[in-house]
Order: structure tokens, then C-alpha cells, then sequence
């Protein structure tokens, strides 16, 4: 019997009109096609009051029973002014011993040409506080509404097979790691 990987897709802004959504449904699926146990975890499903991180609010018990669960996790995080969202931060900062030892692969996404790489940059940092595994391989997005169509069409067909490597690598980190949580 093959062993189930569970690794959600978190999609990392609330914005209107996030051009961001069509990487992480691209990433989804691909996560989907590759077998594994995954869903889509919106930032907008999550969002607090600014000074209330408590792990005792209702949202916080949502996000740590999906977050227990996984063995792993895909971030998919547009980069605003060379950083990543607010409330991104504010979602990872309501637990903390649930991502203890968990791979994490982060996918960044903008509007210009370097896909959100700074973004991202500062997410590994942040990821090694939660005592996390960033993994080295990064998928970036750039000069998004380009690449990826309204109707999830990508234009650029080598991302089904960089997805591949990506996710090789970040299950491998999630089978390796599982049995040390475990």
C-alpha cells in the first residue's frame, strides 16, 4: 500500500483580484496529479484582528488541525514591495509547534520579471524560525497574467515538468521527515 503524503497548498493573500490564485490552483493541481493528499488553504479563510494571534480563536483551531495533518506544506505568496503579505504572517503566527520538522516549498509569483524571488527570500528566513525544512527548489511566477491564462491555461509548458522537481523534492523532505515526527 503506497504511503499517503499529505501537502496543502497555501494560497498566501487576501486580495481582490489576486492574480496569485492562478498559481496556486496551477500548483494544486499538479500536486493533485503527482498523488498527493492536498487542498487549497486561503489566507482569506484565516484572517484576525491585527493584535489577536491567540491559538485559542476558532480560525486558529481550523488552521492547526489542517496543519497537524500535513506532512508538508506549498506556499504560494505574490511579493508586495519586495516583501510578502501581512496576513500571511499573521496566519503563520497562530501556531507554531505544528510545523516542527515539516518541509516547505514556496512558490512566488509578481507582476514583473523576477516572480516574486525577494518575497520568497524573506519566507525561508521566517520558515526556519517555525523550526520548518525549506526546500531549495522554488517555482517562480513571473509576469503572472502572461503566463498563466484566466482559464488556468499556462503558456509556458516546461512548469508541468519544473512542478515535477519541485514536488520530487519536497516529498522526498516529507517522507524523510515524517518518521522523525512520528
Amino acid at each position: 500500500m503506497a504511503e499517503i503524503i499529505n501537502i496543502p497548498v497555501i494560497l498566501a493573500t487576501a486580495r481582490k483580484g489576486r492574480s496569485s490564485e492562478k498559481a496556486a490552483n496551477f500548483m494544486l493541481e499538479q500536486a493533485k496529479a503527482y498523488g498527493l493528499e492536498t487542498e487549497l488553504i486561503d489566507v482569506r479563510d484565516y484572517r484576525i484582528e491585527a493584535t489577536d494571534n491567540s491559538g485559542n480563536l476558532p480560525e486558529a483551531q481550523r488552521l492547526s488541525s489542517k496543519i497537524s495533518r500535513a506532512d508538508g506544506l506549498i506556499i504560494v505568496s505574490p511579493e508586495y514591495n519586495h516583501g510578502y503579505p501581512g496576513e500571511l504572517k499573521m496566519m503563520l503566527d497562530m501556531l507554531y509547534e505544528e510545523y516542527f520538522k515539516k518541509p516547505v516549498g514556496f512558490c512566488g509569483v509578481s507582476s514583473g520579471i523576477f516572480g516574486g524571488v525577494r518575497g520568497v527570500e524573506q519566507l525561508r528566513q521566517v520558515s526556519i524560525e517555525f523550526h520548518m525544512v525549506p526546500i531549495r527548489e522554488a517555482m517562480y511566477f513571473p509576469q503572472i497574467d502572461s503566463l498563466i491564462k484566466d482559464d488556468g491555461r499556462v503558456t509556458d509548458k516546461d512548469y508541468h515538468d519544473r512542478a515535477k522537481k519541485f514536488l520530487d523534492e519536497l516529498v522526498w523532505y516529507a517522507k524523510a521527515l515524517k518518521q522523525h515526527r512520528d
